[in-house]
């Protein structure tokens, strides 16, 4: 609603910095106050059903009782408001009830930060520092530990029939297992959906990784709904090839190109990586099969002395490099040229990074799950590229992509 701007001038009256603004007795934390209590005051009328000091309540059994003091938090500051009562004592407000003591724009705060990577030391310090607002550790726990339900509730939702490209990826967390701390692989199912849009399908700790692992992580997505997944992309990931013709018998299964470059400039001084990436990109961005092994020809002469380990971990992987070979460009060129990998798995780290290590899986969780839906109030259009590619799979796929 805008306000007009003659009504901002004579609120502002002769403020002239930013205290008298924004300080705890400042302009917007007493417009703050008043508009709570004048709301308040309102949902006491509707709930006596006439307005204050109106002759209609005359004789109605029930009217105003003067007001008691109260402290809420808003997120922005500490405030001391008047909340009416009524003389029966059954008035309950529904901005602020009567065991309330923030606001929900506090908790959906501490949940952004804790999400982003702050822990609740953190969180308490900065919101002491900028607001003046002092929330107990012991506060910050609850409203985080508030959400698990929500998150075990996101881990369990169902998901759409059909998913053009799956990524698996994974990355470490330090999680207590067993009254030890060490080092767990964190795996994140990522989907592309028909309509282009990103979404994480599921979250699940590494165990022993193997067949039988990889087929219980596919058969609880097919549980959840997903009937037709056409490429499945990941790295390496020992047994996940030979669970997915058991769940997935139609998905292709692609070696990540992402993963495959990530990987071979790990070997490359930062001086020589630019000219590694470009004639690595040679390679899989070649318009044919037969174009592409002259192109690793080509880089294991310029690159083979000097960067062996690159060549071998081509080579090696070549049978499941070249699958994407099949499609036509408009679906090759998505596949290696989505950022969706890297950009959110630098978000998990750096939401990780700060904590040490987390005492339960629910703790990572949580953070986890913040942290994605942080992120993903970004992902409000298809990815790059998927008009083209939308129809190439459409053609390519036909009945399956088309199924509803």
């Amino acid at each position: 609603m805008a306000i007009k701007q003659e009504i901002i001038q004579e609120l502002l009256g002769e403020a002239t910095s930013g205290e008298e603004l924004f300080g705890k007795s400042g302009l917007i934390n007493q417009l703050t106050k008043q508009l709570i209590e004048g709301m308040l005051e309102s949902e006491m009328s509707h709930h006596l059903g006439y307005e204050k000091h109106s002759a209609d309540g005359v004789n109605t059994g029930n009217s105003r009782n003067g007001t008691t003091r109260k402290r809420v938090k808003t997120g922005k500051a500490e405030l001391e408001i008047a909340v009416p009562r009524d003389r029966k004592s059954d008035f309950e407000p529904q901005l602020i009830n009567k065991r309330q003591t923030r606001l929900a724009g506090l908790d959906d705060q501490i949940l952004s930060l804790y999400g982003r990577g702050m822990t609740v030391r953190d969180i308490e310090a900065f919101l002491e520092e900028l607001y003046g607002t002092q929330v107990s550790r012991d506060l910050i726990s609850t409203i985080t530990d508030g959400i698990l339900e929500e998150v075990k509730q996101w881990r369990n939702r169902p998901l759409d029939k059909v998913y053009p490209i799956v990524y698996i990826d994974g990355f470490i967390a330090k999680t207590r297992l067993d009254g030890h701390v060490s080092n767990r692989t964190v795996y994140v199912v990522y989907g592309i959906n028909k309509e282009g849009y990103k979404d994480v399908l599921a979250l699940v700790l590494g165990e022993k990784e193997g067949a039988k692992y990889w087929l219980s992580v596919l058969t609880e997505i097919k549980n959840r709904g997903v009937e037709d997944i056409f490429l499945i992309c990941a790295d390496g990931l020992k047994g996940l090839p030979e669970s997915i013709e058991t769940a997935f018998p139609k998905a292709v299964f692609q070696t990540c190109i992402v993963h495959m470059v990530r990987n071979s400039l790990k070997y490359v001084p930062y001086k020589e990586k630019k000219a590694v990436a470009s004639d690595l990109k040679k390679i899989y961005q070649a318009d044919t099969l037969a174009l592409a092994e002259i192109a690793m020809d080509d880089f294991e002469l310029i690159w083979g002395e000097k960067y062996p380990a690159i060549i071998r971990s081509w080579r090696n992987n070549w049978t499941n490099i070249i699958p994407f070979f099949e499609f036509p460009k408009e679906i090759r060129r998505v596949i290696y040229t989505t950022n969706i990998i890297e950009s959110l798995n630098r978000t998990f780290r750096k939401a990780v990074k700060t904590r040490g290590h987390f005492p339960t899986e629910d703790a990572l969780m949580k953070v986890l799950y913040l942290s994605i839906k942080n992120v993903s109030r970004k992902w409000t259009m298809p990815i790059r590229n998927w008009s083209a590619a939308m129809n190439q799979f459409a053609i390519v796929f036909g009945e399956r992509f088309m199924e509803e």
